[in-house]
């Protein structure tokens, strides 16, 4: 293994730490918050109240990577994003819904094998994958179907994840970094050298709808880009929404995005 030799800072005092914040944000949307095993990792998972019967279809959120460092060789010490996007674009959702969080995340990075990698280098590694498949598989127990939802990284582990996830018949992604290596030359960043890299790997299967989303203005993963890694995925379509960036505004466009959907 490499020897790290990032720092990790701890936060005191009286500020709410982003882990705080996202409880308290998912409480006021009415999620009930639940810890799930998947492969030597623990999961924040938050559930709709009143989410659909057994045999259902299940939309799965998965959010961005955060803040996985505070400077260029400067890990966070809780990685959690401090914008709580994807827990409102759910409470958007009509579909039974659940959020799933990453290994490490949401105030478990202090968890046994945890190390800041698994928020940094190897965000989207094989760990992490096998790991969060596990945790969703036992989520999804009594449905028959799965759609996966991912913004920015969150997309990248959605495509990763389906390929394991045979219930899965669609994958939403929304400005997801799809190749690694492109997206960390253009910043110039390290690379992110224990991650998959979804442009390289084979195509989903043809029965996994694929729907792309990006924004004309987003300058941390350029549409480009996006349209660039989905050349060898077999029905995946990009649409690019004009004056959008890579934050805003999502929950503008949130219905539209669910509607296309039912619309294939």
């Amino acid at each position: 293994m490499k020897i790290w030799l990032l720092l990790i800072v701890l936060f005191s005092g009286g500020c709410a730490s982003p882990t705080q914040n996202f409880n308290q944000h998912a409480a006021r949307l009415g999620f009930d918050r639940q810890l799930i095993t998947g492969v030597g990792f623990r999961h924040v998972v938050y559930f709709k109240q009143g989410h659909a019967p057994v045999g259902s279809i299940l939309h799965v959120y998965l959010d961005g990577d955060g803040s996985p460092l505070l400077a260029r060789n400067l890990a966070a010490s809780d990685p959690t994003p401090h914008m709580p996007l994807m827990l409102d674009l759910m409470a958007q959702d009509s579909v039974s819904s659940v959020y799933l969080g990453r290994p490490c995340y949401l105030g478990l990075s202090g968890s046994a094998l945890c190390t800041p990698s698994l928020w940094t280098t190897a965000r989207y590694s094989q760990q992490v994958i096998d790991s969060m498949t596990a945790a969703l598989s036992r989520i999804s127990a009594g449905y028959t179907r799965l759609v996966l939802l991912g913004y920015s990284g969150g997309g990248t582990l959605a495509m990763l994840m389906a390929e394991s996830l045979p219930k899965t018949e669609a994958v939403i992604t929304v400005a997801a970094n799809l190749d690694t290596e492109r997206w960390a030359a253009l910043h110039r960043q390290p690379t992110l050298s224990e991650s998959l890299n979804l442009a390289k790997r084979e195509a989903l299967p043809i029965a996994i709808r694929q729907q792309h989303f990006a924004g004309a203005e987003d300058i941390n993963v350029p549409p480009l880009l996006i349209q660039n890694a989905l050349t060898q995925q077999k029905q995946a379509h990009l649409r690019v929404f004009e004056g959008q960036d890579h934050a805003c505004c999502w929950r503008k466009v949130w219905p539209e995005i669910l509607g296309s959907l039912s619309a294939d």
